[in-house]
């Protein structure tokens, strides 16, 4: 998918765009199966929590993230050397699903420098009822600032930035079909509402690094090298899981993984 010079003009100036229908249905319905699979392979895990640490033996995980229509959205963000340094299912149960409290993603991340693209994709459909994201435009522009305890009220990350930092009248609301994405930079000021309606609203988030950022955190569970090039001396990349049958849920093409 080729990003327009307006939507890269929209994302240096806003802090984050919208790009409809990426994926096909056919992959949107593995996924959904696969955030199932995973639910029942981690009982003990809220549906909001299916995260990095789960995904260094997953073939899917891998799969879905190094598709190339995702890796040709982030190419033209930060580069054709792209790794993968995070990804996150946050779903939200009806009824009962957490909010996410205003945050900037780049408080929490051990990269150096900061140079990192997210792409969030929605697996449900994304909607105001449902607790779809939610972001300030602008505040991209404003310094990492430091993310404080919030554990009185069900969230899912259990901080948030001072509400100083925030004008909730500016929000803007990122509603999404299935498929679709939205991108956002690191220092942007977002958050979610929790989920009262009927209907499950489930994102994965995707954070893609150019492979001349450093991940000082180590060792780290979800460092791939998905397209072009390794720079020496930067990070250490675990090799990209193999599928094994009745070990891992079954997709389309996982003989190629195995």
């Amino acid at each position: 998918m080729n990003v327009t010079e307006s939507i890269k003009a929209q994302y240096e100036q806003e802090g984050y765009v919208r790009l409809p229908k990426v994926l096909d249905d056919e992959l949107i319905q593995e996924a959904k199966g696969h955030v199932d699979w995973l639910m029942k392979k981690n009982p003990g895990l809220r549906p909001e929590q299916l995260h990095t640490d789960l995904m260094r033996n997953d073939p899917f995980w891998i799969r879905l993230v190094s598709d190339d229509r995702l890796l040709n959205i982030a190419e033209q963000f930060i580069g054709p050397d792209i790794a993968l340094f995070a990804s996150h299912y946050i779903c939200k149960p009806p009824f009962d699903g957490k909010a996410v409290l205003w945050h900037q993603d780049g408080a929490f991340w051990p990269l150096e420098p900061m140079n990192v693209v997210t792409l969030w994709l929605a697996i449900d459909d994304s909607t105001p009822e449902n607790g779809c994201l939610r972001v300030i435009p602008g505040t991209h522009k404003q310094d990492l600032k430091q993310m404080n305890k919030r554990d009185d009220i069900a969230n899912v990350l259990e901080y948030e930035v001072d509400p100083a930092f925030v004008d909730e009248s500016q929000a803007k609301d990122i509603v999404l079909q299935a498929g679709g994405v939205s991108i956002h930079h690191p220092n942007i000021i977002h958050g979610s509402e929790p989920n009262h309606s009927p209907h499950r609203r489930c994102g994965l988030t995707i954070r893609y690094i150019p492979a001349t950022t450093r991940i000082t955190a180590e060792p780290w569970p979800s460092a791939f090298l998905l397209r072009g090039e390794a720079t020496a001396g930067i990070n250490e990349y675990s090799s990209k899981p193999k599928f094994i049958p009745g070990e891992h849920m079954p997709f389309q093409g996982s003989e190629k993984w195995m």
